[in-house]
C-alpha cells in the first residue's frame, strides 16, 4: 500500500488547485461570477495510510469511470428572493444548524474561517479561523461540536458550540470532503482525492477502508454509515461497531452527497441524474442498502439537508435557485414546498425547532435566512 509523503506546502496547493469546489475538480465562482470554472480532473490515489493501521477493501480500476457529477450553475435572480441576506464572506458553503445551542455554523473562504450566526436573529456572534478550505459541515450531536473536515489540511477539526473555540487537528486521509460522527462516538471522513474512508476512535485513526475511488457525502443511521461514491455512483455501507464493509449499491448517474431520516432511511441527491433517491441502509441483499424511492428533481439537486420534526428533506437545486421541500412520511418523497433562493445555492441548513431555513450563496457570499411556509 501507497503512503503519502510528509504534507508540505506544494503538496497542499496541489491538492488546493484540483478540489476548491464540487465533488471533484471545480473551484466555486468568486462573486458574482455565476457558474463554477472547470479545471483538469484529479488523478484519485490511494491517500496517506498511517502506519499499523489496518485497511480493508480493494479500489476497482477507474479508467472507465465517468468524472464526478458537478453542481450546475445559474444566473442571478431577476428579483429579490424571500428571506433576507447576511453578508458572511466569499464563497460560503457548508452549512449546519445546532438547535440547542441555537448556533448556525457556515464554512467560507478568503479566509478560511467558521463563521457562527444567532439562529434567531441571524447575528453574527463569532469567527473562528481554519486552516484551509471547507465545503461541508455536520454536527458531533446535539449541543457540537461541529465536525469541519479541512480538506486542504487533511484534517477534520472539532469546534465547540457556542463559543467557537476550535480543537486539535485531527489528521485524516487526502482532501476529507466530508465527515460524519456514529452514536458510538467513531467519526468517519470521507476522503475524496484519496479514495479512501477513515475511521477515527478519539483522535486515533483505527481503520482506513480502501474500497471508494472517490468518496464524497458520509451520514450515519445508527452503527451504519452510509457513503456514496461520486466516481463509482454507489452507495457504500459500513459497521463502524465492527468497523468493516457491509455492501454497496447503485445510486443514480451522479451522486453527491446524503442524509438520513428519522425513519432510518438514508436519502441521495442524484446531481447528474436529477433525483432525489430513498435508500434502506441494510435491506439489501447480504445485508446492505438498496434503493426503495425517488423523484425527479431538474436543476442538478446537490446541497441536502433534513428537518426531523417535520419529516422534511430539503434539497437545493444549484442550477435553478431554488430549494425544494419534500414530506418523508412514506418512502416516495412528497413534494410540499418550492422556495427561491440567491444565486447558486449548494448547501442549505434547517432549524428544526423553527423550521427556518438557511441558505449559502456561493456566488454571492451571503447566507439567505427564509421562514418556508408551513
Amino acid at each position: 500500500m501507497r503512503r503519502r509523503p510528509a504534507r508540505t506546502l506544494a503538496a497542499v496547493g496541489l491538492i488546493a488547485g484540483l478540489a476548491l469546489a464540487g465533488c471533484s475538480n471545480q473551484a466555486p465562482a468568486p462573486p458574482p461570477a455565476a457558474a463554477p470554472t472547470p479545471a483538469a480532473p484529479p488523478t484519485t490515489t490511494t491517500g496517506f495510510i498511517p502506519p499499523g493501521v489496518p485497511t480493508e477493501g480493494m479500489r476497482p480500476p477507474t479508467d472507465t469511470l465517468p468524472l464526478a457529477a458537478e453542481p450546475q450553475g445559474a444566473p442571478a435572480p431577476t428579483s429579490t428572493p424571500p428571506g433576507r441576506q447576511v453578508e458572511v464572506g466569499p464563497a460560503p458553503e457548508g452549512v449546519v444548524v445546532d438547535p440547542m445551542t441555537r448556533t448556525v455554523a457556515v464554512a467560507k473562504r478568503e479566509p478560511n474561517e467558521l463563521v457562527l450566526l444567532d439562529a434567531d436573529t441571524g447575528a453574527i456572534r463569532t469567527r473562528t479561523p481554519l486552516p484551509g478550505f471547507v465545503r461541508h459541515l455536520q454536527l458531533a450531536g446535539p449541543g457540537g461540536p461541529v465536525l469541519v473536515p479541512v480538506e486542504s489540511a487533511n484534517v477534520v477539526v472539532r469546534v465547540d458550540l457556542p463559543g467557537g473555540t476550535a480543537q486539535a487537528p485531527v489528521p485524516v486521509g487526502t482532501v476529507p470532503h466530508d465527515a460524519t460522527q456514529a452514536p458510538n462516538g467513531t467519526l468517519m471522513a470521507a476522503d475524496e482525492l484519496g479514495g479512501t474512508v477513515s475511521a477515527v476512535r478519539g483522535d486515533q485513526v483505527v481503520k482506513v477502508f480502501t474500497d471508494a475511488v472517490q468518496p464524497a457525502g458520509i451520514v450515519p443511521v445508527g452503527d451504519i454509515v452510509g457513503m456514496v461514491d461520486v466516481r463509482k455512483n454507489t452507495l457504500t455501507t459500513y459497521d463502524v461497531a465492527a468497523l468493516r464493509i457491509v455492501g454497496e449499491t447503485p445510486a443514480g448517474a451522479g451522486p453527491t452527497h446524503l442524509v438520513a431520516d428519522r425513519h432510518g432511511r438514508m436519502i441521495a441527491t442524484d446531481t447528474r441524474g436529477d433525483a432525489v433517491i430513498v435508500f434502506e441502509p441494510t435491506t439489501g441483499p447480504g445485508g446492505g442498502p438498496r434503493e426503495v424511492a425517488r423523484v425527479t428533481q431538474p436543476g442538478g439537486p446537490y446541497g441536502i439537508t433534513y428537518d426531523p420534526v417535520r419529516d422534511r428533506v430539503w434539497v437545493a437545486s444549484s442550477g435553478t435557485n431554488e430549494v425544494v421541500g419534500y414530506d418523508l412520511t412514506t418512502p416516495q418523497p412528497r413534494e410540499v414546498a418550492r422556495v427561491a433562493t440567491v444565486q447558486n445555492p449548494y448547501t442549505v441548513g434547517v432549524d428544526p425547532t423553527s423550521g427556518r431555513l438557511y441558505v449559502a450563496g456561493v456566488s454571492t457570499g451571503v447566507v439567505q435566512i427564509v421562514d418556508p411556509a408551513a
